[in-house]
C-alpha cells in the first residue's frame, strides 16, 4: 500500500500542466504563451457539483456493485494538475473498476472555450491521461482505461463567464 502511495504522489507530483493562449492569438503562436491577464476566480478549480451519493447498477442477483455519482474531476484555469479532492473521486472510480473487472472506462478531457481548438484539445487529454494514469497506479489495468479528448466541444454548462467554464474544465469518468 505503501508503494501504491509513492507511486500516487510521484504521479501527482509529476502531472502535466499547460499553458493556454490567448484565443485572440493566431494558431501559429506558441503554446506556451500565457495569456495577458487572468482572474484570480479563474485560477481555483470548480466546487464538485455532483452528489457524493452512490448508486447501484442494475437489479437483483445480476446487479453490480455500487458506483461512485462523481465522475467529474475539475480543474484550475490552465491546468491539467490533479487536486486532492479530485483525487479522492479518481479513488472511488478505481475501487469500483476493481470490485468490477468486467467495467471499462473511457476518460474524457474536456477545456473551456477559451484558447485554440488544437491547444483545447492538447490540454483535454493530458487532463484525461493525468486521471488514466492515477487510475492505473491504483491498480486498474490500462486495456480497461481509455483516454480521449473532446477538446472545448462538450461543454457541460453553456455561458461565457467563469461559471460556465469552471464547470467545463474538466475529466468525465465514463463506465461501459
Amino acid at each position: 500500500m505503501k508503494l501504491v502511495r509513492l507511486a500516487l504522489a510521484v504521479a501527482t507530483a509529476s502531472a502535466f500542466a499547460g499553458c493556454a493562449t490567448d484565443s485572440s492569438q493566431s494558431t501559429n503562436s506558441s503554446a506556451s504563451a500565457q495569456p495577458a491577464a487572468r482572474s484570480a476566480a479563474s485560477s481555483a478549480p470548480a466546487p464538485a457539483p455532483d452528489s457524493a451519493r452512490d448508486i447501484t447498477i442494475g437489479s437483483g442477483s445480476g446487479s453490480m456493485r455500487t458506483a461512485p455519482m462523481m465522475r467529474s474531476v475539475y480543474y484550475a484555469y490552465d491546468q491539467s494538475d490533479i487536486t486532492p479532492e479530485s483525487r479522492k473521486v479518481i479513488e472511488a472510480n478505481a475501487e469500483y473498476l476493481r470490485q468490477n473487472p468486467k467495467v471499462k472506462v473511457i476518460v474524457e478531457g474536456n477545456a473551456d472555450e477559451r484558447g485554440s481548438a488544437e491547444y483545447n484539445v492538447a490540454l483535454g487529454q493530458r487532463r484525461a491521461d493525468g486521471v488514466s494514469k492515477i487510475m492505473t497506479l491504483l491498480g486498474i489495468n490500462s486495456d480497461r482505461i481509455e483516454s480521449v479528448s473532446l477538446g472545448k466541444e462538450k461543454p457541460k454548462v453553456i455561458g461565457h463567464d467563469e461559471s460556465a467554464w469552471s464547470q467545463n474544465r474538466r475529466s468525465d469518468i465514463v463506465f461501459r
